[in-house]
């Protein structure tokens, strides 16, 4: 079978493509805020680097460019559809995104403790495709809990979230 140009071909081909999901947080001078992230992947081994897309012109992005630091919380599949409904809304630059949640405050951003792991990240990279920006992260900490298998998703169309 050929490989296609059209595009409902692409979008299916590419929905096919497993990916995690997960918070990614950041803070700077006071403010600080998370959404939800599938677009992550472990990039090197020495030193351990992660890569993490965000859509261009969300608050955690200028943030995240502030702080050069992140957490990528990985959601574990016992994480309550109530995380996924919280941090898929979006927030203003100004909202507290984490209200009425329990996290821990670190030198990387806030870290959540229910899901597989969270990885705190110093930016070492960044780089401008399509639509999103690519940051490079070194893990300089984590936290994993090895008993909470992490969450898997598989877009039904890999021209949209």
């Amino acid at each position: 079978m050929p490989l296609s140009s059209e595009r409902d071909a692409v979008a299916a081909a590419l929905g096919r493509i497993p990916s995690g999901a997960g918070i990614l947080t950041a803070a700077h001078a006071g403010r600080r805020t998370g959404m939800l992230a599938s677009w992550f992947q472990q990039a090197s081994f020495d030193p351990p680097v992660i890569t993490v897309a965000v859509r261009r012109g969300r608050p955690v992005q200028s943030l995240i460019e502030a702080s050069s630091a992140f957490v990528l919380n990985v959601a574990a599949e016992s994480c309550s559809t109530a995380w996924f409904k919280h941090f898929g809304r979006g927030f203003s630059p100004d909202e507290d995104a984490f209200a009425g949640w329990t996290v821990d405050n670190t030198e990387f951003g806030p870290a959540l403790s229910e899901g597989a792991s969270s990885l705190g990240c110093r930016v070492c990279g960044r780089l401008e495709t399509g639509d999103h920006v690519v940051f490079a992260g070194q893990v300089t900490a984590a936290l994993g809990d090895s008993a909470r298998a992490p969450y898997i998703h598989i877009r039904r169309n890999g021209l949209s979230y």
